[in-house]
């Protein structure tokens, strides 16, 4: 079976015309649509504190789930999201056959829809993977969720690349040796003071940057991973083990 990469979300979302198209439905909408009535069942200011958020993302946030159809208005998921990691990932410049790799290789997870095709239509929301919010019995969304979207990615495959930031891994990882799922974990850093140490934004952009050179290059072989130089880094083998790869900004 193939490798899967897996992303965070962003938290910045809109709504974009054009292309890449929405091709499919989110494969637990209806266990979205329950966490949007549980969203929606809240008051402003436990709506508030549930997304710890300035009263101007709140306000914002708290208008689009009072108005929320999951059906219409959707963008697909890999344009929806804004974020650095997005800008760097491009998918609105990419070739046909590159957007046909994209759609195999990548998995988005969220709080929300609980994993993602590229090409999923999403609507915007504000919903992480951390968030305290009870439902169904479940105290928090790592519970809600369980190990439902581990065992989808094991339909797909058995080795996961993950780019995701550690709160996302989180709902995948404590599942997959149980699930016979051998997880790679791909950091970007640099050396400071004789240390390794990981930017957040610069991790973010190389993350993105990373999932389109597999595209470009429609890289089949994890192996081939060493050939990987974009942003000037490259593999570490020194500071790289068989479950963490770690490149290095030169």
């Amino acid at each position: 079976m193939s490798y899967v990469m897996i992303i965070s979300p962003a938290k910045k979302m809109n709504v974009v015309e054009g292309p890449p198209y929405v091709t499919g439905t989110p494969r637990f909408i209806d266990r979205t649509e329950r966490l949007m009535h549980a969203v929606q069942a809240l008051d402003y200011e436990d709506a508030k504190a549930l997304w710890a958020c300035s009263d101007k993302l709140a306000r914002l946030n708290y208008d689009r789930f009072r108005n929320m159809d999951l059906a219409h208005n959707v963008t697909a998921a890999a344009i929806a999201y804004e974020g650095i990691q997005y800008q760097h990932l491009a998918p609105q410049v990419m070739s046909e056959s590159e957007l046909a790799f994209l759609d195999t290789r990548l998995r988005i997870l969220s709080g929300f829809y609980g994993v993602l095709r590229p090409f999923d239509g999403v609507v915007p929301y504000r919903l992480e993977m951390q968030a305290k919010l009870a439902v169904d019995g479940a105290r928090n969304l790592y519970e809600y969720w369980g190990k439902s979207l581990a065992e989808a990615l094991a339909e797909e495959t058995d080795t996961i690349v993950n780019l995701a930031s550690v709160e996302y891994a989180k709902a995948i990882t404590p599942y997959a040796q149980e699930l016979g799922i051998k997880v790679i974990t791909c950091l970007f850093g640099q050396m400071i003071n004789g240390k390794y140490v990981q930017r957040s934004t610069e991790a973010k952009a190389a993350r993105g940057t990373f999932v389109r050179w597999c595209c470009e290059n429609k890289v089949e072989e994890i192996k081939d991973f060493c050939h990987y130089t974009e942003r000037a880094y490259a593999l570490d083998e020194s500071k790289s083990t068989n479950d963490s790869w770690a490149y290095v900004l030169h």
